[in-house]
């Protein structure tokens, strides 16, 4: 198991999930892709803010899908499924950004991954922004071109999905873990919510009571599955 820290950001992703991809896929040697590609599991562990009611400060949140709204993935060349294309249309009509410069995509996370972070975790959509201030909503003296987004992004729902989180990271991760053929999923542990405006009392203890709770069932997903954690 290797355990890394990838930065804010999924500028930062971007950098992390090529070089993680090249360690196990390219021979340095001859600077060619080997002729077996290796299959890792990554798992981002990592904070958030929740979007929703019903989910409170300290609670973790396992990612189905990530909806990014920032720009990276738009460099690659990302094939959707027909849920998620349909998942995406409905977001970007809901959110009003259909002729807005901001043009959101989607990727879907492990199924495998995820059927492991069922019990104690929040299931649902991840949101990924390009940064930490207006992209999320916060003022301090600029203003905001889109006022409503948190209430916008905490109403949307797709069949049996909804918004849950949003951070910085988890799109840029599972659209390029899809383009390279690896499994990815995210754990978000809580440290504000949005719709109450409460922050965890001890951030730290939030994120190491994640960081075992998940440990734990890391290990068993190592036990039963010889690809690279």
């Amino acid at each position: 198991m290797t355990v890394l820290s990838s930065g804010i950001g999924p500028d930062n992703i971007d950098i992390v999930m090529n070089e993680l991809d090249a360690v196990v896929n390219i021979d340095f040697q001859t600077r060619t892709v080997l002729p077996k590609l290796k299959s890792l599991n990554i798992i981002r562990l990592g904070t958030s803010g929740s979007l929703q009611d019903d989910i409170p400060v300290d609670s973790l949140v396992a990612s189905a899908y990530g909806i990014g709204l920032d720009n990276v993935l738009h460099y690659y060349s990302l094939q959707n499924s027909t849920q998620e294309q349909d998942m995406l249309a409905a977001f970007i009509k809901h959110s009003g950004l259909t002729h807005s410069a901001i043009k959101p995509y989607i990727a879907q996370g492990s199924e495998k991954l995820l059927s492991y972070f069922q019990k104690g975790y929040h299931p649902g959509v991840t949101v990924t922004c390009p940064g930490f201030y207006a992209p999320q909503g916060r003022v301090v003296r600029a203003s905001l071109q889109f006022p409503e987004l948190v209430n916008t992004l905490g109403n949307f729902h797709f069949e049996n999905h909804r918004i849950t989180n949003f951070e910085m990271e988890t799109s840029a991760i599972f659209g390029l873990g899809k383009i390279f053929g690896h499994q990815c999923l995210a754990i978000n542990t809580i440290v504000a919510n949005r719709i109450h405006k409460t922050f965890s009392k001890d951030g730290k203890k939030s994120v190491e009571n994640m960081i075992q709770k998940s440990l734990e069932i890391i290990e068993k997903i190592g036990a039963n599955d010889d690809s690279v954690l």
